[in-house]
């Protein structure tokens, strides 16, 4: 059996704003298909190291590669080669379902031909072919979270970041949120996702905590919970986040 291979790989990674540190030498690495949990209170440096790994912003020192791409010199070219959907909704709520998918079709440099063959796959897929002609903005969250999973995946890439989304949707929604993420990543797709939501960061196949700029911890969630001799990942949650000291 081949072993997969490490997607993303983080070596000493630190940034900087001025004399304040947000991210500090920090390093792991992501494997092939892997549903990697990033976790970390408000502050902690979870978003800025996100933001360097999707290619939005620059390193101060330190580095790494996601899916072979240098994390300093190769920024444009991740950000074609990843899929992203953000805490807030990514869409255009004005434009209907198929606009949207024809746009980000054509951002990601798919032909006409090609967007045309996805777009009827993704509603078939999604049971949303009699909706292709509402607006987003006028379609139920749950719909709009598929939508904009589905699309961030339109051009098949090896990495999906997700930035907390399912934040503020019922519990039912979230979960079948959840099971596209595990066909996703059954495929073959890794999938990197920030949650509040501790109960997802049971569902990931391993978790990173960050507290004060640092990586205070990583393993798989049954690791973990032995580790702090906790219940659940709330728990294990707390115990690290309440060792912060910068505000």
């Amino acid at each position: 059996m081949n072993e997969k291979k490490d997607i993303i790989v983080v070596n000493e990674l630190t940034k900087k704003f001025g004399n304040f540190t947000a991210v500090d030498h920090i390093s792991f690495e992501v494997r092939q298909g892997e549903i990697f949990g990033f976790l970390g209170a408000n502050g902690a440096g979870k978003t800025t190291a996100m933001k360097i790994l999707c290619g939005l912003s620059l390193p101060t020192s330190g580095g790494g590669t996601v899916n072979g791409y240098d994390l300093s010199r190769d920024q444009e070219k991740i950000k074609r080669n990843i899929g992203y959907m953000s805490q807030k909704f990514s869409l255009y709520s004005d434009l209907k379902v198929w606009e949207n998918i024809r746009l980000f079709g054509g951002i990601y440099r798919l032909s006409g031909k090609s967007i045309k063959e996805k777009s009827d796959a993704m509603l078939r897929y999604l049971n949303m072919t009699d909706l292709k002609d509402e607006l987003v903005g006028d379609l139920p969250l749950g719909w709009k979270q598929k939508l904009a999973f589905s699309i961030a995946m339109i051009h098949n890439p090896s990495i999906v970041f997700l930035d907390e989304p399912t934040g503020g949707v019922d519990p039912e929604t979230r979960r079948l949120f959840w099971d596209l993420i595990y066909e996703a990543a059954e495929s073959g797709t890794t999938i990197f996702v920030t949650t509040h939501y501790m109960d997802e960061a049971e569902y990931c196949d391993r978790v990173s905590i960050m507290v004060d700029g640092v990586i205070a911890d990583l393993d798989a969630p049954a690791a973990l919970k032995q580790r702090y001799q906790a219940a659940d990942m709330d728990t294990v949650f707390r115990q690290l986040a309440y060792q912060a000291k910068r505000e």
